[in-house]
């Protein structure tokens, strides 16, 4: 009797020390949009075997679930596909046996993931003529999540940030890009969109992979996670705080700011990231093969779009214009579009030289949003391409670049008026000269007085060219060569 009696004690301290109050997930929140036209994962706590009822006003009859040991609950509602023009406000309820709590002015449209460092990280209130944006910043049916920083050894589901109405104060802070991005699928489809930016300036991409992705891939393994797992820095207590360094640490921020996310209903991601890793070649495509695969399959929503932006040309200190080692970076970035449903967009006429940080982010959101217009929505005669290299004609004395008839159906120019600026040709001693170029309809006719026997081309492959070529939609050319010589060792003055 006694040991029954003291056996009741122990269950009930132990039940009580695991009671919970009904919340929801960090990322269920008022004010947030969810995902039209996709399973729709509510998800949060309640004491261990707590029946929690979960409800929505567009739902017939409520979902019921059960928390597990650890006190987590999840259940799945369906949504309907949004109407264009339909901003109506919708609610969101979990209840148990002694309190209800409901999520108000919910919308249902699109969720878009925007994730990277610094680039994306930029704010609105950084971009050019700042002032003047943030005072059209009023979207009420644009919905912003910034989520806080963070690290953690281990994955977790907590997360800090609301979902914000967009106006000029909560677009104030927020992704530059993002915003961008969000704003012109709003206006084009007309219906509610939801952007949530996370990530932190400087950081890796090995940071947004988990440990056990690294871990089940040997070059990754090798390259990334050993070397910390070595170190004495894997020892170390992990808080929160920011450092240069702890940025570049694998796995940590995708256990704290990406994990916590995986049960959300999303449309897909834009990604903007790669100063941190601009030493890399294959290793950094394959990074991000896996990357992306990786986050599709924690997410469980299938092949989802991943767009993604080229870095923008900068010199890094060292003005040496015929330094190539971050075109070489810019390649490599290229390559990842192999990987299906993928994009990328390209800023090689947007960036400033001198400035790693650019201010001119609009045409980097808005071409994003063309991407996705065009691939995810169907509006094929949305144009997100600029100038793709199809081919070159090699003459003796000259070379005629020819471009994927679809990224020039409007044309070719260049948008200060003057030649095409930052093609380079060579002959069989491989070396490069600067070439004049013409623009002849649709191809560029490029030449040197220097190079008599022409087989090579390459166009914007250096560090830092600000391009001027574009299509008639004032997308940029993508950067390219025809060779596929190794990159001669170039001293640093």
């Amino acid at each position: 009797m006694k040991k029954t009696f003291i056996t009741g004690i122990i269950l009930a301290l132990s039940l009580f020390s695991f009671a919970q109050d009904l919340s929801f997930s960090d990322v269920l929140k008022d004010h947030m949009v969810v995902q039209q036209n996709k399973p729709f994962k509510v998800w949060g706590t309640a004491s261990p075997g707590t029946q929690v009822e979960i409800n929505a006003d567009w739902i017939a009859a409520p979902v019921v679930t059960t928390t597990d040991a650890n006190g987590n609950f999840i259940g799945i509602v369906p949504v309907p596909k949004a109407k264009a023009g339909d901003y109506s406000k919708h609610w969101i309820s979990i209840a148990d046996s002694e309190q209800e709590l409901k999520l108000q002015d919910v919308l249902i449209g699109d969720v878009w993931f925007c994730s990277g460092q610094s680039n994306m990280q930029f704010g609105m209130d950084e971009v050019i003529n700042s002032e003047e944006e943030l005072k059209k910043a009023n979207y009420p049916n644009i919905r912003l999540f910034y989520a806080g920083l963070n690290f953690n050894n281990e994955p977790i589901n907590t997360i800090r940030g609301e979902w914000k109405v967009c106006n000029p104060k909560s677009a104030y802070k927020f992704s530059a890009v993002a915003f961008y991005f969000g704003k012109e699928i709003h206006e084009t489809l007309d219906i509610p969109v939801g952007i949530i930016f996370t990530g932190i300036g400087a950081s890796s991409a090995q940071a947004y992979v988990s440990r056990e992705v690294l871990a089940s891939d040997p070059l990754l393994d090798e390259t990334y996670l050993q070397p910390y797992l070595q170190s004495k820095r894997s020892k170390e207590k992990i808080d929160g705080g920011f450092s240069f360094e702890k940025v570049m640490r694998p796995y940590l921020l995708y256990n704290a700011i990406i994990h916590p996310f995986v049960n959300l209903s999303i449309s897909g991601v834009a990604w903007y990231q790669g100063e941190a890793n601009r030493h890399e070649r294959d290793k950094y495509t394959h990074l991000m093969y896996k990357m992306i695969g990786s986050w599709r399959d924690a997410f469980g929503q299938g092949n989802f779009p991943f767009y993604y932006v080229q870095v923008a040309p900068f010199f890094y200190d060292i003005e040496d214009p015929l330094m190539a080692d971050y075109a070489f970076f810019r390649e490599a970035q290229e390559k990842i579009s192999l990987l299906g449903n993928t994009e990328m967009v390209t800023t090689m006429d947007v960036g400033e030289a001198k400035d790693l940080h650019p201010k001119n982010k609009k045409p980097i959101g808005s071409r994003l949003a063309k991407t996705a217009l065009n691939r995810h929505y169907g509006y094929l005669d949305v144009n997100y391409q600029g100038p793709i290299l199809h081919s070159v004609d090699f003459e003796k004395k000259y070379a005629m670049v020819n471009y994927v008839p679809s990224s020039v159906v409007s044309g070719l120019r260049t948008n200060d008026g003057a030649a095409p600026k930052f093609f380079q040709i060579a002959g069989e001693d491989q070396i490069f000269h600067t070439a004049e170029a013409e623009i002849v309809g649709n191809q560029v006719k490029v030449w040197s007085k220097k190079v008599k026997n022409l087989v090579a081309v390459r166009y914007a492959f250096t560090n830092y060219p600000v391009t001027n070529l574009e299509n008639g939609d004032g997308i940029a050319a993508v950067a390219f060569r025809t060779d596929h010589w190794k990159e001669p060792i170039i001293e640093k003055k």
